[in-house]
Formats: structure tokens, C-alpha cells, sequence
């Protein structure tokens, strides 16, 4: 299988068998429409988990949490670990149940693929989207 990049914009993959396909890359505002999207879904399920998840805290475990200062901190410790798998599990989830693509990718028409054109593995996604902030 050989990569014969032709210029920036494309990418043409050919297979043992002689079969070439080609791949446009996407721009940066496609890609940033798709960042856009996915960002917004994400601060709205962050939104609604957290509003759930203090309501449930206040009225089941309100007698709790006046007694024990402790358990302030544990809320707010896995209010974190909640948000961090919001945040990078989003992403993970999507590009593997839906072949590479996120809701907002989807929407746009991007999909994620390796070099060779096929699809990410479980190990890419999940170094893809913990190096997404650099």
C-alpha cells in the first residue's frame, strides 16, 4: 500500500491490488465548525450532568453532607473525574461507534482515518483526544 500525497488538500492510497483511493482533507473551517459543534454539546451535557447531579446531592444526601466536611471534597473530586470523562469520553465514544466521526464531524461530512484510509483504533482515539489540548 502506498501514500502518494499530491498536494496538501488530498491523499491517494493505493492498494496492493492497484486500487487507488483518494481522501480530501478537510480545511480549517470545516474543522473548526465540527470543534465548534461537539464543544457545544459537550458544555450542554456538562451543564445537565452537573445541575442532575447537584440536585440529587441536595436531596438525597443533604443530612450527609451538613454532618461530614469531607464529603464536599469527594463531591467535588468526582464532579471532576465526571467532567474529564465527559470531556475526552465524548470523543472516544463517537469516533468508535460511529467510525470516526463525532456528532459535529458527522454534521460537517469529516470523518477521522489513518494514514492508510482505514479506521482508528481504539488505542489512536484515545491518544488523539488526551494530546487535543496541545
Amino acid at each position: 500500500m502506498t501514500l502518494t500525497p499530491q498536494s496538501d488538500d488530498y491523499l491517494s492510497v493505493e492498494t496492493p491490488e492497484n486500487v487507488v483511493f483518494g481522501y480530501e482533507v478537510a480545511g480549517i473551517g470545516s474543522r473548526f465548525l465540527a470543534a465548534l459543534v461537539d464543544s457545544t454539546i459537550i458544555v450542554v451535557l456538562e451543564i445537565v450532568v452537573t445541575l442532575a447531579a447537584g440536585l440529587v446531592a441536595v436531596n438525597v444526601f443533604a443530612r450527609f453532607f451538613r454532618e461530614n466536611d469531607q464529603a464536599n471534597l469527594w463531591l467535588l473530586a468526582l464532579g471532576g473525574l465526571l467532567a474529564f470523562a465527559l470531556l475526552w469520553g465524548f470523543y472516544i465514544f463517537f469516533e468508535l461507534a460511529w467510525n470516526g466521526q463525532s456528532p459535529g464531524k458527522r454534521w460537517v461530512g469529516l470523518r477521522v482515518i489513518r494514514a492508510d484510509g482505514t479506521p482508528i483504533t481504539l488505542t489512536e482515539s484515545i491518544v488523539r483526544n488526551l494530546v487535543r489540548l496541545v
